[in-house]
């Protein structure tokens, strides 16, 4: 496995998770070139971009987390991380973590969190 995600879990509406993802053997300076996201999949959903953070240190997230989440990159622990604080239920899923690089996209495990009401 390329992508080891860790993280995750329950926890109650209004509290927080962080998920982490790293790439332990790829070269430095690849990761360094290597744009790192995380999406989300709910039962019966397509999977969807939370957020993201470019090589060149733009971040992005879906309306829908914005304010709760912050994602940030650890490019000498070859590491991604989202911190989500004020969870709410409908951020129950399955979460993704991703990197693509040119014409290559791999994808975590996928690790899962749920927000209990």
């Amino acid at each position: 496995v390329q992508l080891q995600a860790s993280g995750g879990g329950l926890v109650q509406a209004g509290g927080s998770l962080r998920v982490s993802c790293k790439e332990p053997r790829v070269i430095l300076s690849v990761f360094r070139d290597t744009d790192m996201g995380w999406y989300r999949q709910a039962p019966g959903n397509e999977r969807e971009l939370v957020a993201i953070t470019t090589a060149s240190g733009v971040t992005k997230y879906a309306d829908s987390v914005k304010g709760r989440f912050t994602i940030s990159r650890d490019n000498a622990r070859k590491a991604v991380s989202l911190q989500m604080s004020g969870l709410k239920p409908d951020d129950t899923a399955v979460y993704y973590c991703n990197a693509k690089r040119g014409t290559i996209t791999l994808w975590g495990q996928g690790t899962q969190v749920t927000v209990s009401s």
